[in-house]
């Protein structure tokens, strides 16, 4: 409170991350935007659309577009829409680095994933056209893929941190639990890893002509990938009830709780769509999951600690 006659502090560039009204519309829009470039990207891949546009950075030699009589049919609209969709990512990371840049006390764990991101977009933008250029060798669709899935994680850790004020964390769980959440997302990465070489090895490789696979037997390695998620999910339940018992606030207790709810819808799609030989549709829905795994995980992380007392 101020007296009268007497000068107002003057508005610190942490209250102002705080309160700006374009911030974390920014950075939600970030976050969004990568999600659908996965879940498009999906969809190129299930309907056999990944040479659609056989040539990179144009769709066919003499045209950034789709024509006409172009052999690839629908394909080339699917391929063609996808790489349209790079266009706005790049805008929405561009206005996410300057947005934190302006606005934000330009703290690292603001700063560095949002640059993350837009640097991610040029690089994806290259191995986009080194899978083309290479049929759609399965190796570079997975990395495809798993870059796409850090960026997700890029976007939704800025997104988290914008909504905490600057200044000193404290642990908001003890270390042993910690040590267990950094298992958890390793394991996380291992299981998401494991989920390209299977669909590398099944049906949905990307073109609907000349499959471009991995050489692993799709049911062997389906059962490594499940027996990951099992291990995986224990470690969910594990951490689900240390934070019960050990969190000092709601915040880890709540983002594990979603992680253990994403986690259980997914394994019911996963075996669901090995069960009814992988349709389009739950294969779809079981990549727009993982990515909200990917984000369920990062609020997981950012809930490990919590903003400490400044005057300390």
């Amino acid at each position: 409170m101020t007296t009268l006659g007497q000068a107002a502090p003057p508005t610190t560039r942490t209250d102002r991350a705080a309160t700006h009204p374009w911030m974390r519309p920014i950075l939600l829009a970030n976050l969004v935007v990568e999600v659908l470039i996965v879940v498009t990207g999906g969809l190129v891949r299930l309907t056999g659309s990944g040479l659609g546009c056989p040539s990179w950075p144009q769709c066919v030699p003499g045209s950034y577009v789709p024509v006409e009589h172009q052999a690839q049919g629908f394909h080339k609209y699917i391929e063609f829409g996808n790489r349209t969709l790079t266009g706005l990512v790049s805008i929405a990371a561009i206005a996410a680095l300057v947005a934190v840049w302006r606005w934000s006390d330009r703290r690292r764990a603001l700063v560095l994933p949002a640059g993350l991101v837009l640097g991610g977009v040029a690089v994806q933008a290259v191995l986009g056209g080194i899978t083309v250029r290479t049929g759609l060798n399965p190796a570079t669709v997975a990395a495809h893929f798993l870059v796409s899935m850090t960026l997700v994680a890029a976007a939704a850790s800025a997104y988290a941190e914008s909504a905490l004020p600057g200044g000193p964390r404290v642990p908001s769980v003890p270390a042993i639990v910690r040590t267990t959440a950094y298992a958890t997302i390793a394991v996380g990465a291992v299981v998401l890893a494991l989920g390209t070489i299977v669909t590398g090895s099944g049906p949905h490789s990307g073109d609907a002509d000349e499959p471009a696979r991995f050489g692993f037997d799709p049911r062997t390695i389906s059962w490594l990938h499940a027996d990951a998620v099992m291990l995986f999910t224990g470690l969910v339940v594990a951490m689900v009830l240390a934070t019960h018992l050990r969190s000092t606030s709601s915040r880890p207790r709540d983002a594990w709780r979603s992680v253990l709810l994403i986690t259980l819808a997914q394994g019911v799609v996963g075996y669901t769509q090995y069960l009814t030989k992988l349709p389009v549709a739950l294969v779809l829905i079981h990549m727009l999951l993982a990515t909200l795994l990917v984000i369920g995980l990062t609020y997981g992380a950012h809930s490990l600690t919590e903003p400490g007392n400044q005057s300390d």
